[in-house]
């Protein structure tokens, strides 16, 4: 049983300042924070999953927050009111609690509502910074807002500000780039997440309403410089290289008026980062100034020490004295609670503490309105998949496309390819699977190697779209020599690269495309003139093929608009991508870093060649 404390002010809950929006946010805050009781208080730092979110835990132990993890979705291919409904069973039953705090609902929509479907699915950020147009990834947050909001959910954990410095890394693909000058760009979709920040509210969290999110910056700091790309491991670092690689796009962040920051799993110089007081009070709160919330990753605290959960009383009080507000899940709820009571009058940790959590976390409720308008509705139910977002992702891919060969010299392009063509071959593991097309974070955590896990537009279906319809177009996923041979085809695209994966799932020590891709592409090449179009999340090992494919394109982890691949391939529009991260030779050349002493790529950062728009009739 909760031994209950009591709360400072006795009067009437009735005629609170705290549920009146004209009072100011700051009166709000503290006059709610003025009838909490501990538990309450405590309550409302603790983020549970979907599954645990039920109508009993969030009433006992007043949850502030819940959120899905990657593939908790209330059934499989939920609709939008689904969604909608689950989310207001839960706020219900916060708001059915003495004092009526909604909760916030959070959701990894890291390209596009990721989680859904039937959602619009956008290039991961590894494409999206290779376009350095950061009115493009606003409109994207913007996109991304609306579709959210259709299910329900007022809160994703995106942008990943992260720096990748080592394509090794299996979290490489949500970085923008390994140039902290492209992720601070890219913060852009910070203000298209959350709406533009009124004059003379910077470094304030601020979300626009309900059509809009609360975003979440991370991983609080140095997720992308960790030791040979290991996921979750050590950032060995001096302050210089931290503050000039892995902070700045913290800055515009914070500026920006992002609600919140989560803290990484990994390590900076031996010092786990959900323990490190001197960056998370310090620097964030401190020095930028950060007055929003900072979060832990999923069960970021647990995993303090090794093993994980061993002490977990002392990485509770390791986390909440570094500066920690909100706990993402927790092993154990009644002992995370217990803990956290007990050293609260035991005097371990300080009541301000605690108070300056709760503080933070009703400002960004307060901020967005949850309190006028906790409840969702189905009004926004058209925006998920909308033909317009689908569009604009169709944009960020030709856009986002790197083209690294176009034949043997200037004066013999293979691309543009032209429409008209007697017989064409379409060829390759990830020419017609849209799962492969959409990388990890889709529909699952780790991402799915089928086509019906959401509706989207396949690579070989794009091109059957695109060509004359008097070209033949023949698909053959790894064809033999003596098909090929056979065949007298014209030319030949080949879709080959990377199978799903997220986090460290998908750290690699090899970085080399799987066969049959390279036995796909050396056979088909070695026939026919072919462009080999390349689906991967990091640059790969390519060295050994350049020479015998005559075009290369780099198409990244494009989501469900496939059809961006063909608009590009075929001329409609021309290629104008250059890469954001260096394309290595040899994997023990890794870490190289544009800027780095010894720098001796295959394609050097910025690197990319263009073609022009040759509209064919």
């Amino acid at each position: 049983m909760l031994c209950f404390s009591v709360a400072a002010n006795k009067e009437p809950l009735a005629n609170a300042k705290y549920k009146n929006p004209k009072e100011p946010v700051e009166v709000r805050i503290k006059n709610l924070m003025s009838y909490m009781t501990l538990e309450e208080k405590l309550g409302q730092m603790v983020q549970v999953e979907r599954v645990n979110a039920t109508t009993k835990v969030i009433k006992s132990y007043f949850i502030g927050s819940a959120f899905s993890g990657g593939g908790s979705v209330p059934a499989p291919n939920a609709t939008p009111e689904a969604w909608v409904n689950m989310v207001n069973k839960i706020q219900k039953a916060a708001l059915s609690t003495r004092l009526g705090i909604p909760i916030i609902y959070g959701v990894d929509a890291v390209h596009g509502h990721n989680n859904v479907y039937n959602a619009t699915i956008f290039p991961h950020n590894v494409g999206l910074g290779v376009t350095r147009d950061p009115n493009l990834v606003k409109r994207i947050g913007e996109a991304t807002a609306l579709e959210v909001r259709a299910t329900g959910i007022q809160y994703v954990f995106a942008p990943c500000i992260a720096v990748c410095r080592d394509p090794r890394w299996g979290r490489c693909y949500e970085s923008y780039s390994e140039d902290h000058r492209i992720v601070q760009q890219m913060t852009e979709i910070i203000p298209g997440l959350q709406g533009d920040l009124p004059r003379g509210h910077k470094g304030v969290p601020f979300v626009a309403g309900k059509t809009k999110v609360a975003a979440c910056a991370k991983h609080f700091v140095g997720d992308g410089g960790t030791l040979r790309g290991m996921n979750a491991n050590d950032t060995v670092i001096n302050s210089n290289g931290l503050l000039s690689i892995h902070m700045p796009a913290y800055y515009d962040a914070v500026n920006k008026g992002v609600a919140t920051v989560m803290v990484s799993y990994s390590s900076l110089n031996g010092l786990k980062m959900h323990a490190n007081k001197k960056l998370i009070t310090g620097f964030l709160k401190k020095k930028l100034k950060f007055k929003g919330i900072v979060i832990s990753d999923f069960l970021g605290v647990d995993q303090i020490t090794t093993p994980i959960h061993a002490n977990y009383s002392h990485s509770v009080y390791a986390a909440i004295t570094a500066g920690l507000d909100m706990f993402m899940g927790s092993s154990n709820l009644t002992e995370l609670i217990g803990d956290l009571t007990s050293q609260v009058k035991g005097k371990l940790i300080p009541m301000s503490r605690i108070n300056d959590a709760v503080e933070r976390i009703l400002r960004v409720k307060f901020t967005m309105g949850l309190f006028e308008d906790p409840m969702a509705d189905h009004s926004l139910a058209n925006k998920l998949g909308c033909k317009e977002h689908r569009e604009l992702a169709r944009e960020a891919v030709r856009k986002s496309l790197v083209l690294l060969k176009n034949g043997e010299n200037a004066d013999k392009p293979l691309l543009p390819l032209p429409k008209k063509a007697k017989k064409i071959l379409v060829a390759g593991t990830h020419a017609d699977n849209l799962g492969y097309q959409c990388g990890g974070w889709t529909i699952t955590w780790q991402g799915l190697k089928s086509n019906n896990l959401t509706i989207g537009t396949t690579i070989l279906t794009a091109v059957k779209n695109t060509v004359d319809p008097t070209t033949q177009v023949v698909y053959n996923e790894n064809p033999e020599t003596n098909f090929i041979n056979s065949s007298h085809f014209d030319y030949a695209i080949v879709v080959i690269g990377e199978t799903p994966y997220a986090e460290g799932y998908g750290d690699s020590t090899n970085l080399t495309i799987s066969e049959p891709g390279p036995s796909t592409m050396e056979n088909v090449c070695g026939l026919v003139k072919c462009v080999v179009v390349v689906i991967s999340g990091r640059p790969v090992m390519m060295q050994p093929y350049v020479t015998k494919v005559d075009a290369l394109v780099a198409a990244w982890l494009p989501g469900t608009e496939g059809q961006g691949v063909a608009d590009v391939l075929f001329g409609d529009y021309g290629f104008t991508g250059k890469l954001a991260r260096t394309w290595f030779r040899t994997v023990d050349q890794l870490p190289m870093n544009v800027g780095d002493p010894r720098y001796d790529p295959l394609y050097p950062f910025g690197f990319g060649l263009t073609t022009k728009a040759n509209k064919q009739l």
